[in-house]
């Protein structure tokens, strides 16, 4: 088979785009059809670039090339090179692409060599995906410390204190970039820093993090980081990719293998050759192209905004929230945190509890999309809304309060 064709997705070349921009707008459609999203904390709308390349693709697959693995690997190329740049990878060979954050997150624990009694460090506040890859490892003595936090907030003393006070035990700190509840954003440079001290690897959930906020995973000691890209990357469900240093990666043994984990995998019948030196070797068979395809379009967009434009557009808006959501008077507390600690998430507990499914149904009726996590209605806006589409959600949810 053919393997060396070098196909580009057809994105139409427009003006620089810009956050917030009528521009940017017009590339999400349901911004024209009078719906306020914000809600990408859950999951992300999909541009018309995102839909024009895989109905491109879909039509080459049932009209006109039909196979097209060569294509498609080399969108896959394309791809790591894409998020290589997002998260200032060394290099594309350090990206694998998974269906999920889940699966990503469990390639480093399951591989490695435990010892009964090393630790893994968590905190109260983690999204399950962050917690059972590592609880799983229990069965082989494995024990979890699990950090007390205020609203999720963990901070770079509470890590050393934790290395300091286990002796050297705690063999993974893994840790979410934002907390997907509360917001808070992480000191992960200080942390990574921390951890590197202390010889502890530093796994990071970065989900809520990647697509709204810049990482650099080389500048924040970042041992491995592993993102979804349904939230804030606004990409079809079942892709995600995750990065491993090359040092980690000698370190892991492999869990899982499959035909395409291997150096030469179209020499079908030498059985006995080494592994990819590349992280492509978590792959193990057919990855998933279309979401490849989608993840793609999205970051072409999200890098010609560039993360440090996105992240200062974001904060805009949550500022906004934070200033005017205790105004509203039906909240208990809203998650507010110090400037450099904020991120695109921003939740307010209710005072009656009882009330969120009714607010949130309310809104919804209204075109207005947000979500409800533990009795608290969490905003989370992107870089195509508006202060105004913010307004117009406060100004509702005003108006909902009264009836």
């Amino acid at each position: 088979m053919e393997q060396n064709i070098t196909t580009h997705i057809a994105i139409p070349q427009t003006a620089r785009l810009e956050c917030g921009s009528e521009a940017l707008r017009a590339l999400f459609p349901h911004t024209a059809q009078g719906t306020i999203y914000i809600d990408h904390a859950s999951v992300g709308p999909l541009s018309t670039k995102v839909r024009d390349a895989l109905v491109e693709h879909i039509t080459r697959r049932s009209e006109r090339e039909i196979n097209t693995f060569a294509s498609d690997v080399e969108h896959a190329r394309e791809c790591r090179a894409r998020v290589a740049q997002l998260i200032n990878a060394e290099s594309a060979e350090r990206i694998a692409f998974f269906m999920n954050t889940s699966d990503a997150l469990n390639v480093v624990p399951s591989g490695l060599r435990w010892r009964y009694g090393e630790r893994i460090l968590l905190n109260d506040q983690e999204f399950p995906a962050n917690v059972y890859p590592y609880r799983n490892l229990r069965r082989y003595g494995v024990e979890l410390d699990i950090l007390a936090t205020e609203d999720g907030a963990v901070c770079p003393e509470m890590i050393e204190r934790a290395l300091r006070s286990a002796g050297g035990r705690i063999k993974i700190v893994a840790l979410s970039a934002v907390q997907f509840l509360s917001g808070y954003r992480a000191d992960v440079a200080a942390i990574g820093e921390i951890c590197r001290q202390y010889h502890a690897l530093f796994i990071v959930d970065a989900i809520q993090a990647a697509g709204a906020v810049p990482l650099d995973v080389q500048a924040m000691h970042i041992d491995a980081l592993a993102a979804g890209g349904q939230k804030w990357l606004m990409a079809p469900t079942g892709i995600a990719f995750l990065y491993v240093t090359e040092e980690l990666q000698h370190r892991i043994e492999q869990a899982h293998l499959g035909w395409l984990s291997v150096e030469s995998p179209w020499d079908f019948f030498r059985y006995d050759q080494p592994l990819q030196a590349s992280a492509k070797r978590y792959e193990n068979g057919t990855i998933n192209f279309i979401g490849i395809l989608g993840l793609l379009a999205s970051l072409e967009m999200l890098l010609e905004l560039t993360p440090e434009a996105i992240e200062r557009h974001i904060l805009q808006l949550t500022e906004y929230l934070l200033a005017e959501l205790p105004l509203l008077g039906i909240f208990s507390h809203v998650s507010t945190f110090a400037p450099q600690h904020r991120s695109g998430i921003v939740s307010a507990v209710l005072n009656d509890p009882t009330q969120g499914e009714r607010i949130v149904e309310k809104l919804a009726q209204r075109s207005i999309r947000i979500s409800l996590r533990e009795g608290r209605l969490r905003f989370s806006p992107h870089c195509y809304n508006t202060i105004e589409e913010i307004q117009g959600a406060l100004a509702a949810l005003r108006e909902i309060m009264l009836v």
